[in-house]
């Protein structure tokens, strides 16, 4: 199989690839020779800037702490743009990489850790809830992947798969950046609405990676049959 005979056989559902401005961006991508591979690479990008500028907040000042806030909402969601457009413009292009699949998963482990420990060490976070935040998204990804190669269709559901992640973060982030500073609530321990935002994350994608795993073996029990 030559490489531009190659397509992904397996893709996440997302709704905003039916959208106009998403097919559009990747038919002008696509004409301009941009490899579907290097914008997996710039999404990934995107998810270490997005935990860099989380981590900030809490070593800056206002309003800077307001702006880095933001800067990790915009790089969050541009980290989804990337992960919408590499399948796409791959698709689109005709030269879908062998090796796309890789490009199309690390990144996305790396983004996810990157932007989840940021929010730990962001203000009113928690480390130990950005690390174990991570390693439970970690764990839904390592499922999913488990199951495919066991022979089950890729189990992308939530309900707190990558995107639901991602809203939890903006969210909180833009939430951070609008409230004034005496109305971000705060527990003795200095847990504020990053720590609970992460402890949202982290049950919630432990809960998705059992659900995974009961639909997973439920799919392989069924093939046996």
């Amino acid at each position: 199989m030559s490489p531009n005979d190659y397509q992904p056989s397996d893709r996440r559902p997302i709704a905003s690839r039916n959208t106009g401005w998403a097919r559009a961006a990747s038919e002008w991508l696509a004409g301009r020779n941009v490899s579907a591979n290097a914008i997996s690479v710039a999404g990934m990008f995107s998810g270490v800037l997005s935990g860099a500028a989380l981590a900030i907040t809490s070593i800056t000042w206002s309003p800077l702490d307001r702006i880095a806030w933001l800067g990790g909402a915009l790089f969050a969601q541009l980290r989804l743009v990337g992960n919408l457009l590499d399948g796409m413009v791959a698709i689109a292009s005709g030269k879908a990489s062998p090796v796309g699949e890789l490009y199309n998963e690390i990144p996305d482990r790396i983004s996810d850790s990157a932007i989840l420990i940021g929010l730990g060490y962001a203000a009113g976070g928690s480390p130990m809830c950005g690390w174990l935040a991570a390693l439970a998204a970690m764990f839904t990804a390592y499922v999913r992947a488990q199951g495919k190669a066991a022979g089950a269709p890729s189990d992308f559901g939530g309900p707190m798969a990558k995107q639901q992640r991602m809203f939890v973060v903006t969210l909180g982030s833009v939430l951070c950046a609008a409230l004034p500073s005496a109305w971000r609530p705060m527990t003795p321990d200095g847990w504020g609405l990053a720590a609970g935002a992460l402890v949202l994350i982290g049950v919630g994608s432990f809960f998705t990676a059992m659900l995974r795993l009961f639909r997973i073996a439920a799919a392989l029990r069924q093939n046996r049959q």
